[in-house]
């Protein structure tokens, strides 16, 4: 597949799909779904320039410390940090670039994810402001919020359905300017949830991130995923993300066993090291 990849045999969304899969990942478990990166980060320009480096994100970087202000308070937040119990290990990052809830924040709009989302909010939908409402508010909070790191998942370069919400449901409104959650915001320079979509899958394949995507796939996939390297790339999450960090069968006490199960379900996990 690499070789493929090299030869420019296989598209980029194609290459990232089979790493996914070869690292446990899959669409029948929201813990391990599928995870692409934010490719872009031009949101607010009338027209997107695919030629112009700046409009791309910085593939090399977390999506945590994207934005170099934050990178400060992720840094001292890991050499501040002590377990007086020496179980957990330092960490940059208290919350994962893809979990259970992430995957159903971006799928709201769709079944059966609608009603995934209604069960994990205890019955209602979840308070206006905190859904998934606008792509340029999304990326701006990323931006703005060190502890959010959300990745995004495949839908975001195929499935134009998941930005329209065709049925009907009532997402409430936001607080300060009143406007009622309906279909998701996008960037000016997208004209329809399909033109984002064709625009945002041209960017993937885009002779900038052919030449970048390594970047990231060593900071998921790779050798930047755990040891000195991650440190060092501010990359270290949650140790129960990690596979093999927790051995649940040599846990003896039920209770203790199913509340890590639960732990590492809702907290994300990191895919298996390829």
């Amino acid at each position: 597949v690499l070789q493929k990849w090299v030869n420019r045999e296989i598209s980029n969304f194609d290459y990232l799909i089979q790493l996914n899969t070869m690292a446990g990942r899959t669409y029948n478990d929201l813990a391990q779904y599928p995870v692409f990166p934010w490719i872009l980060r031009d949101y607010t320009s009338e027209e997107l320039d695919l030629n112009n480096p700046a409009v791309f994100r910085d593939l090399s970087k977390p999506i945590g410390v994207v934005n170099e202000k934050n990178a400060k308070a992720v840094k001292e937040k890991y050499e501040n940090f002590e377990d007086p119990l020496g179980i957990i290990d330092k960490f940059h990052y208290g919350t994962h670039y893809s979990n259970a809830a992430g995957v159903m924040h971006y799928l709201i709009r769709v079944e059966p994810f609608t009603t995934l989302h209604i069960q994990l909010q205890s019955g209602r939908f979840d308070c206006a402001d905190r859904q998934f409402h606008s792509i340029p508010a999304t990326w701006q909070a990323l931006m703005d919020n060190p502890n959010d790191v959300k990745e995004l998942i495949p839908e975001f370069f195929y499935f134009p359905e998941f930005l329209e919400n065709q049925n009907g449901f009532n997402l409430g409104q936001l607080q300060i300017s009143k406007d009622v959650v309906n279909d998701v915001v996008l960037p000016k320079w997208a004209h329809s949830p399909e033109d984002f979509i064709y625009k945002h899958r041209k960017a993937l394949e885009s002779e900038y991130v052919s030449a970048h995507l390594h970047e990231w796939i060593d900071l998921i996939f790779g050798y930047k995923q755990r040891g000195p390297a991650a440190v060092e790339a501010l990359n270290v999450f949650y140790y129960c993300t990690y596979e093999g960090a927790v051995d649940l069968d040599a846990l003896t006490d039920e209770k203790e066993r199913k509340a890590l199960e639960g732990m590492i379900n809702n907290f994300g996990q990191t895919p298996c090291q390829l």
